[in-house]
C-alpha cells in the first residue's frame, strides 16, 4: 500500500470518537481553540485565532499522516459527533518516539475527556504505530494537563525552567514520558 492510500483510523472510546478532522470542523475549531484560555496554556495555539487558520491546520493533517510525521484526531462526542477538542502525536521516525499534544474546549473541561482520549491515543501509538516512547509537556501554570499525563501512566521527567516565552512571560515547561515497556505493564 502506498503512503497516499493509508487512511487515518477512527478510534472509539466509551464516550468519544477520535476521528480525522474535516473542513466542516473549522468554524468550531476556531471557536474552541480561539478561546484565550486555550491559547494561554498551549505553546502552538495563537490568539487571536484568525479566519483561515483552522482550515490551513486541518488541510495539513493528511500529508503529515501519509508521511508518517504525525496524526491528529478530532475529539468528538460518540453520541452527537460534536467536536470538543483535538489530540495528536508528532512523530520522530528516526528515534521511534512521539510527542503527545492535546487541547479540550473550555466548556468541556473537568469531565475526563482528555484522559479518555489520551489513553486511546497512547495505545494507538504503541500498538499500531509501534512507537518506543511517547512524551509530553505542559506549562507549570497548567497543572490539570499534568494530571492527565499522570493518569495515563506517564512519569515525571523534569522541569525546564522559564523555557517558553508566552505573551511576554517566561513559562516553566514540565516534562513527562512513558516507554512502551512501562505501558505494557
Amino acid at each position: 500500500m502506498s503512503n497516499q492510500e493509508k487512511q487515518q483510523p477512527t478510534i472509539h472510546t466509551e464516550r468519544l470518537i477520535l476521528r480525522p478532522f474535516m473542513l466542516t470542523d473549522a468554524p468550531e475549531v476556531q471557536r474552541l481553540a480561539g478561546d484565550r484560555a486555550i491559547a494561554a496554556v498551549t505553546q502552538a495555539i495563537p490568539h487571536p485565532y484568525e479566519d483561515g487558520m483552522a482550515q490551513d491546520w486541518i488541510n495539513s493533517h493528511p500529508k503529515s499522516f501519509a508521511e508518517g510525521n504525525g496524526v491528529v484526531f478530532a475529539i468528538a462526542f460518540l453520541e452527537t459527533n460534536m467536536l470538543c477538542g483535538a489530540i495528536g502525536l508528532l512523530i520522530n521516525q528516526e528515534h521511534n518516539r512521539a510527542e503527545l499534544g492535546y487541547w479540550i474546549g473550555k466548556p468541556f473541561w473537568g469531565n475526563g475527556y482528555c484522559t479518555e482520549a489520551a489513553l486511546a491515543v497512547v495505545k494507538y501509538g504503541f500498538e499500531s504505530l509501534g512507537l518506543h516512547r511517547i512524551h509530553s509537556s505542559h506549562f507549570s501554570s497548567n497543572p490539570a494537563s499534568g494530571r492527565v499525563m499522570q493518569k495515563i501512566g506517564m512519569r515525571y521527567e523534569g522541569c525546564l525552567r522559564q523555557h517558553i516565552l508566552k505573551w511576554g512571560k517566561f513559562e516553566d515547561t514540565v516534562k513527562y514520558g512513558i516507554l512502551k515497556s512501562e505501558w505494557k505493564s
